[in-house]
């Protein structure tokens, strides 16, 4: 194993300013272990060039003293779904395939700003509609956890950002961005072993995030620690002209310490005994209440609380999941950019054709299936009453963090499973439709995007398979430092990482 993957990214930014490691070697090692493990194929594309030229640019800085931050010279990976100037963003799509923007999203800005490295695009579900990276053009990525790569007997990595979460488990990179509307980075951060953060709706920009649901997307973070997750978070964070949905007050810095110094004594965990659900599998229930225990040990207050709304969650993201995309997906007409059917006669024939090439199967049943729900005569029926049950859920949340009813007492950060097993194989999730898949995979996740709250999935422990268990733990809106806390302290005593260390990449030395 090389060293410098072993070290946090404050760990990696000393060593640059004390000159005892380069950007450049660093670097060089990122690139050359994603050519290295491109059978796993979280990357859709890399961009050595200009990586190695940030890299030069970063050597050079830390040699005149002058980084530009904690992130300088840190190689890092993006989702296909954020646009970046002169770098193809596809979204793993046939109707993007050759899509160059001119422009760089605003998350991917402030990272480069900072001076990050970004050293390349990661492989995601079609649009990000999915949650197992397993319906991109260019193939689904493989769960470096899997002990068996032939066909079909290797484990998904979750989804839709898939790739992000892959990236980061393997150590090609110290962190990576997914996007997150119903659970697409928390999802494939458990599956993988990995920290995924969703900050609150608002937090950090959208701007250049290619939409799928406006009023649920959010940037995520894929990192191997807290600790690292916290230094990104710091970096994108806060108001963005550009996007007239991020919260206008000014973003303060969070300040993580030590764990030892993090006192339990008055934070108060709720336990919602909602997601003790069908098909939560006996080891993730061990591991939350393990977890539960640990927390109370520790000092925490731990009680059983509930949101009432859960199990309709899933219905309703659906509806609003569906209604959404056939309205994002409009733009997609084959006039002003992205793929272009050939040699048709009139505009109508264009529009269909080029649709009917460009979007594959799922795509385009999210978008037959949501202008039916957007019907005149369904609308009422179906995107209204969805959008009266998604402020039921959000009160469910405001509750329990806020307002609580008689015999109830307010808690501060929810626990809860992250995904309802560990990964599965590639063959048995394939068996399945997207809906089904969805249905099952993003249960616990979901409704955190429909209230908007930040949440966090941990790694925790190994299951007998091998595979990693992660769980998740939300807050209210704008409460990341609380939250981040609690999942260092968590983090600290489990110590999953050292596991991963030995696992994974040892294997790989």
């Amino acid at each position: 194993m090389k060293r410098h993957l072993q070290l946090s990214i404050k760990q990696l930014s000393t060593c640059y300013a004390e000159g005892s490691i380069s950007p450049g070697l660093v670097v060089d090692h990122s690139l050359d272990d994603a050519v290295k493990l491109k059978h796993l194929n979280a990357f859709i594309r890399l961009s050595p060039e200009k990586s190695l030229h940030q890299a030069k640019e970063s050597n050079y800085r830390y040699e005149n003293k002058k980084p530009l931050g904690i992130l300088d010279g840190v190689p890092i990976a993006i989702k296909d779904n954020f646009c970046t100037k002169d770098l193809n963003t596809t979204c793993a799509s046939k109707m993007l395939a050759n899509f160059v923007p001119p422009f760089n999203g605003t998350v991917c800005e402030r990272l480069l700003t900072a001076g990050a490295v970004l050293i390349g695009k990661t492989n995601m579900d079609q649009f990000a509609m999915g949650s197992g990276t397993v319906d991109s053009i260019f193939g689904p990525t493989k769960n470096v956890w899997s002990r068996d790569l032939s066909d079909g007997k290797w484990h998904i990595t979750g989804g839709s950002s898939g790739g992000s979460a892959t990236a980061v488990a393997a150590g090609i990179c110290y962190a990576a961005i997914g996007s997150d509307t119903g659970g697409s980075t928390r999802n494939p951060a458990s599956y993988c072993g990995v920290v995924g953060l969703k900050p609150t709706y608002g937090l950090v920009s959208r701007h250049g995030l290619i939409p799928l649901v406006n009023s649920m997307d959010v940037p995520g973070i894929f990192t191997r620690s807290v600790s690292d997750c916290v230094d990104v978070l710091n970096a994108i964070a806060g108001p963005d002209a550009k996007d007239s949905t991020t919260l206008r007050k000014p973003f303060r810095n969070i300040n993580i310490p030590h764990f030892g110094d993090i006192d339990l004594r008055n934070i108060r965990i709720g336990i919602p005994k909602e997601y003790h659900c069908e098909g939560l599998s006996e080891e993730v229930l061990e591991t939350w209440m393990k977890v539960a225990d640990l927390l109370e040990d520790g000092g925490a207050h731990v009680q059983q609380v509930s949101l009432p709304n859960t199990a309709a969650s899933i219905f309703v993201y659906s509806i609003l999941n569906q209604c959404e995309v056939a309205s994002n997906m409009a733009r997609y007409d084959g006039i002003e950019y992205g793929h272009r059917a050939d040699n048709e006669s009139s505009t109508e024939e264009l529009y269909a054709k080029t649709r009917a090439e460009g979007f594959n199967t799922v795509v385009k049943t999210r978008i037959l299936t949501g202008n039916y729900f957007l019907l005149r005569k369904n609308y009422q029926k179906y995107f209204e009453k969805a959008l009266r049950v998604r402020r039921l859920i959000s009160d469910d949340f405001k509750r329990v963090f806020e307002t609580p009813q008689d015999g109830e007492n307010v808690v501060d950060v929810l626990l809860t499973p992250t995904t309802l097993t560990d990964a599965p194989l590639y063959s048995d999730f394939v068996s399945l439709s997207n809906r089904d898949q969805c249905a099952v995979q993003d249960f616990c996740t979901q409704p955190a995007n429909m209230a908007g709250v930040p949440a966090i999935s941990i790694p925790i422990r190994l299951s007998q398979r091998g595979l990693p268990i992660g769980l998740q733990l939300m807050s209210r809106s704008l409460n990341e430092e609380m939250l981040l806390r609690v999942a260092s302290w968590i983090e600290s005593q489990v110590e999953f990482d050292a596991l991963a260390n030995e696992q994974i990449y040892a294997a790989r030395s």
